[in-house]
């Protein structure tokens, strides 16, 4: 299966293995293996996980704090959004070759289309972090940045402050800053969309 795999969903550029912290190699997946492996059934479509540099990463359950937060979002945001510009929730998000995540929120215009997004086309990309945000802040933010995300929030669920970063550059954001949830956190693609969090009903 696996040397099936090799030959027909790997690139050949790509390397079989990666190097964990500990010196232990382990094996380098690809976009195109999750896929395969998915629909031959060996991963679940509904399995939480996300590929960061080739490796396979469960993710926990959402606590409610983030599911609270989200819909609220979802409320505000839908009911104010700009006629050509769409989001979606949770997406498999794919960044390159060896890596997908799946944020909370990923904003485009429609002229793109959902079929079309790429790091370099999302307009914003929003993390909801209840018991995740060092992990947010730290490698996924380094990750958007490399890839070319311009604007990445991460929403603190618990403190509703909001971490924006924006100037994505190949060793990080340039400019980021915490936005505190009493003030208007603001979008400089769409005032529209424009939300102050600690207004928002978490019900």
């Amino acid at each position: 299966m696996l040397a099936a795999m090799n030959t027909h969903f790997r690139p050949q550029h790509l390397p079989l293995t990666t190097q964990a912290a500990e010196g232990l190699a382990r094996r380098l997946w690809s976009m195109a293996e999750i896929d395969a492996m998915v629909a031959a059934g060996i991963l679940m479509e509904d399995e939480r996980f996300e590929l960061i540099g080739g490796e396979i990463v469960p993710m926990p359950p959402k606590g409610n704090r983030h599911e609270l937060v989200k819909t609220a979002l979802n409320l505000h945001w839908a009911a104010r959004i700009p006629p050509d510009i769409r989001f979606t929730k949770e997406t498999t998000f794919r960044l390159n070759e060896t890596s997908f995540l799946e944020p909370d929120f990923v904003f485009y215009r429609k002229s793109v289309g959902l079929v079309n997004l790429k790091p370099e086309t999302a307009l914003l990309v929003v993390e909801i972090a209840d018991n995740s945000l060092a992990y947010d802040l730290g490698r996924k933010a380094a990750l958007y940045a490399g890839s070319g995300v311009r604007e990445f929030w991460v929403i603190d669920a618990v403190g509703l402050e909001t971490h924006v970063h924006r100037g994505a550059m190949a060793e990080g954001y340039r400019d980021k800053w915490i936005v505190p949830p009493n003030e208007m956190l603001a979008w400089d693609i769409s005032n529209a969309m424009s939300v102050q969090l600690g207004t928002l009903e978490l019900v």
